[in-house]
C-alpha cells in the first residue's frame, strides 16, 4: 500500500491575509482559488511537493455554524494547526519570515532531537517552525 497525502487543512480568519503569508512570504503556490459552494476553496503547497495541497479555510466552510463558531475561538487563542516544513538552512529561513513582519515565536536553536529550528505565527495564529535536519 502507497499512501500519500494530498491534502491538508488549517483553518484561517482571513483568506486574503493568509494567501499573502503563505505565497508572498513562503513563497508557497497557488493550487486553487475558486468558490467553493457559498465559501472559497483556496489551496496552496511548496513547488517542491507538487502533489500536496494545503487548504487555507474558514472555520465555517463544510460545518455548521455552532462548529464554525467554536473553531473560530479556538483559532482566536492560537490552539489549532501546526505545520512544520523542512529547510536546508534554518537561520536565513528565519530571517527572510522575520523580516516579512511575521511573529517570532521561537528563534533558531539547535534541539536535541536533531534539528536546528525556529517557529512563527502565521496571520491567523498558527503556529508554522521550520526544521532543519543536523544529521548531514
Amino acid at each position: 500500500m502507497d499512501l500519500k497525502l494530498s491534502h491538508t487543512f488549517v483553518q484561517v480568519h482571513d483568506q486574503d491575509q493568509a494567501l499573502a503569508f503563505y505565497r508572498d512570504v513562503l513563497g508557497f503556490e497557488v493550487r486553487a482559488d475558486m468558490p467553493f459552494e457559498e465559501y472559497r476553496w483556496l489551496a496552496v503547497g511548496p513547488a517542491s511537493q507538487p502533489g500536496l495541497e494545503i487548504v487555507l479555510e474558514v472555520p465555517e466552510m463544510g460545518r455548521g455554524p455552532a462548529d464554525g463558531e467554536a473553531l473560530r475561538a479556538l483559532l482566536a487563542k492560537g490552539s489549532l494547526s501546526t505545520l512544520i516544513f523542512l529547510t536546508d538552512d534554518c537561520d536565513t529561513t528565519f530571517g527572510k519570515i522575520r523580516a516579512s513582519g511575521a511573529e517570532v515565536l521561537q528563534e533558531p536553536i539547535d534541539q536535541p532531537y536533531g534539528v536546528r529550528d525556529c517557529a512563527f505565527r502565521d496571520p491567523s495564529g498558527n503556529a508554522v517552525r521550520f526544521s532543519q535536519r543536523l544529521d548531514g
